[in-house]
């Protein structure tokens, strides 16, 4: 299915959305659009208000006549690549992907090929008019699990919406070094690193960010945790569990003193919700644990209180 390469539109705005901005307005009279794409219509011109191209930020009155002719330029150049993937679920607005380690989600300085979006591309080649390549949320290189793909504008505007309204459930796993007493909630800001910019941190002038978690199972010395995302910020449960000096076993860079024989971040998107942007239907998927994970949990069975 490939995505139509000339948009058209148009549309009188409300009375109700007078005195706001045009963007604004477009956001509501064209809800399957996201705001960044229907901006850079109103810049490039390809959107007239009365026969007139206006700016983003200049206000409409109501009643003028909107349109919208454009055409759907790429929005990616990455390459195709046939590479195997676990699709979990696919219909013409979605994919579900269960991703595994050492996958690097986007293509980047150093990983140009080799990537879950090279492979995406190639089993759905309409991805490359979708920003991102319909991508809405990451996974680190070495997590696993469960991670939607828009296949159209119309469904990456619906996810989009859904995670900055935190409608969209993730539900992860981890193995984390010492003991839980009990399950918690963790309401602390992240940001950069303010010393080593390739890291994530708890800082005051960060994003909120807030991870809930109860205790699945205790060890010895580790704590098999379920963690609930409110927020997705980068690294997320990775900075959190540091910040409460329960770092999840095998991060090498939020944990590297704390040795480990696991390869990888024992961290596993398990659960994913969310509502169809089509239908509205409500739909959950849910994987189990990669072998590797089961076997850690495995082995700290010997060591278990």
């Amino acid at each position: 299915m490939q995505e139509n390469t000339n948009i058209s539109l148009n549309a009188v705005v409300h009375t109700e959305f007078a005195g706001s901005r045009l963007d604004q307005a477009l956001a509501n009279l064209f809800p399957d659009y996201s705001r960044e794409r229907l901006k850079s219509w109103v810049l490039s011109g390809e959107c007239t208000v009365d026969g007139a191209v206006l700016r983003p930020k200049d206000k409409v009155k109501g009643g003028e006549q909107v349109v919208i002719s454009a055409n759907l330029t790429p929005a990616v150049t990455w390459d195709a690549q046939d590479l195997p993937l676990d699709i979990v679920y696919a219909d013409e607005d979605l994919i579900v992907v269960n991703k595994a380690a050492n996958v690097v989600v986007h293509p980047a300085a150093g990983n140009y090929a080799g990537t879950l979006v090279n492979a995406l591309l190639n089993y759905a080649p309409e991805l490359s008019n979708i920003p991102r390549a319909g991508i809405v949320h990451r996974l680190d290189k070495d997590t696993t699990g469960l991670l939607v793909v828009a296949r159209n504008l119309a469904a990456h505007a619906s996810l989009i919406e859904q995670l900055q309204m935190r409608s969209m459930g993730r539900i992860y796993e981890a193995v984390v070094h010492g003991l839980f007493l009990a399950g918690s909630t963790i309401d602390q800001p992240i940001g950069r690193h303010p010393r080593d910019r390739k890291k994530m941190a708890v800082v005051s002038d960060g994003k909120p960010a807030v991870s809930h978690y109860r205790v699945l199972k205790k060890f010895a010395k580790h704590t098999h945790i379920q963690v609930q995302l409110e927020t997705g910020r980068t690294h997320q449960i990775r900075v959190h569990m540091a910040f409460t000096r329960h770092p999840i076993v095998g991060d090498k860079t939020y944990a590297p003193r704390l040795q480990h024989n696991f390869p990888r971040q024992a961290l596993h998107a398990k659960v994913l919700q969310l509502l169809h942007p089509r239908t509205g239907a409500e739909m959950q998927w849910e994987v189990a644990l990669p072998q590797d994970m089961q076997d850690l949990l495995a082995n700290l069975n010997g060591d278990k209180r």
